[in-house]
């Protein structure tokens, strides 16, 4: 089996996380910017992708864009969450993205494994490695959020 070209793969996490966003929040979102950055919001949600192309995903926003993600997934006022919800909902957020990306590669031969979500918090969060990678950076949202999906690959 050959390494799927990393271009490709990109535009397969954006998808997923557009669907998931839509379906679950019940709100589209779309690419805001496509500058590199390798900057982190307040709340990260992570999850490794073990294949050829492996490395990490993340999905990086603010605590009150969150809160509004949370509200409309679970229906509770946004008043009512806690921090405990929002970080329940990032985690499922970034797992059905990965699930979404995974169903997707694996039609196309790209086999991965994925690991449990994670939620990290804080600011002025960066990217560092001693490895060659290559991070897919994109801002995605509307006029009341926006999301910074990151895939870093190991190459």
């Amino acid at each position: 089996m050959s390494v799927f070209p990393i271009e490709k793969l990109s535009f397969i996490f954006i998808d997923a996380l557009k669907e998931i966003i839509s379906k679950m929040a019940g709100f589209s979102i779309d690419i805001l910017s496509s500058e590199a950055d390798s900057s982190f919001d307040e709340i990260t949600g992570v999850m490794s992708l073990n294949g050829e192309n492996h490395g990490m995903l993340f999905i990086s926003t603010k605590e009150n864009a969150m809160r509004i993600i949370c509200s409309f997934m679970t229906g509770i006022p946004r008043d009512e969450i806690t921090k405990d919800d929002i970080e329940d909902a990032l985690c499922e957020l970034v797992n059905m993205t990965a699930g979404s990306a995974k169903v997707r590669t694996n039609n196309m031969e790209q086999m991965y494994t994925i690991s449990p979500p994670f939620v990290i918090r804080g600011e002025n969060m960066s990217i560092k490695t001693k490895k060659r990678i290559v991070i897919i950076s994109k801002t995605l949202g509307n006029g009341e959020i926006s999301v910074k999906l990151k895939v870093v690959f190991y190459t």
